[in-house]
């Protein structure tokens, strides 16, 4: 289904009436970035962070929790997840009813949600990465079972506009799901550096290399994306018998190539997400 146009009246109509943004770091300030910039009314929104910077126009900024957070209000968990434990008891004494609590800290389960803040009607897992920003996202997203459908149609609508929305049935598979997509990027950039330095390696001037790298990986993403093929058929498609990019391919699919190498790094972000889980448990909780 197309996407409206950012500030549309069709993009504005489904927004929460009111939504709170506890904590405004990186990753939740692209996603307010691309609501407010899709036509999400910033008078409906309010940021609590402890720096009282500013945010955007017309959007209300608090540095500690209002004394009541009205009934319905869709609740952005977007701190540190080691916060947890201590933002949890005076937010769960201020939430209206019918408020949603949707999170984006690392490793943090529902039930872990529900355990410190049962006052919410309902807990959406969510795991965002920073092309959202651009609407190019990708959001992870979990809700228990017998959660109402509206909540995860609420949860559905806000994120489409942040790029593909991937609901998880399983939610002991979020770890795993957020190394791949919530950690990718960073490990693409990492690509394109590589790319760039290994360029320069064998000739090309820095600048150079860096553009030329930076713009083969954009158009490659951008061909596979439109493509009916698989990458993989497409990486043969470009490799002929016995050329150059064939015998550069070898090397990457080599039994100690690129495969295990990104497995590995996929496993340790994975890891280190149920880390941060018994992190934000608390003492003796995990």
């Amino acid at each position: 289904m197309a996407k409206p146009e950012p500030g549309s009246v069709t993009a504005a109509q489904n927004w929460p009436q009111a939504l709170l943004l506890v904590g405004c770091g990186n990753m939740a300030g692209a996603m307010l970035g691309r609501w407010l910039e899709y036509g999400l009314p910033p008078e409906r929104v309010t940021v609590v962070r402890p720096s009282g910077r500013p945010v955007a126009d017309g959007v209300t900024v608090m540095t500690t929790l209002p004394d009541v957070i009205a009934p319905d209000t869709l609740v952005l968990l977007g701190h540190k997840p080691q916060q947890l434990p201590d933002i949890a008891p005076p937010l769960e004494a201020r939430l209206g009813a019918g408020a949603t609590i949707f999170s984006i800290l690392a490793g943090v389960s529902t039930t872990q949600l529900a355990a410190v803040i049962p006052q919410a009607g309902a807990h959406v897992r969510a795991m965002p990465n920073m092309p959202v920003r651009s609407g190019h996202g990708v959001v992870s997203l979990f809700v228990d079972p017998s959660v109402p459908a509206h909540v995860r149609d609420v949860a559905d609508l806000l994120c489409r506009p942040l790029g593909l929305v991937a609901w998880l049935e399983d939610e002991a598979l979020f770890d795993a799901a957020t190394a791949l997509a919530g950690c990718g990027p960073a490990y693409v950039y990492r690509f394109i550096d590589a790319l760039a330095k290994a360029g320069e390696a064998v000739g090309l001037s820095a600048e150079i290399a860096a553009h030329m790298a930076l713009a083969t990986v954009e158009g490659a993403a951008l061909t596979a994306a439109v493509s009916k093929d698989a990458p993989g058929a497409l990486a043969d498609a470009v490799a002929s018998k016995g050329g150059m990019t064939r015998e550069g391919l070898d090397v990457l699919d080599r039994a100690d190539g690129l495969a295990p190498l990104i497995e590995a790094t996929l496993r340790a972000a994975r890891d280190r997400g149920a880390e941060l889980a018994r992190l934000a448990a608390g003492p003796g909780k995990a």
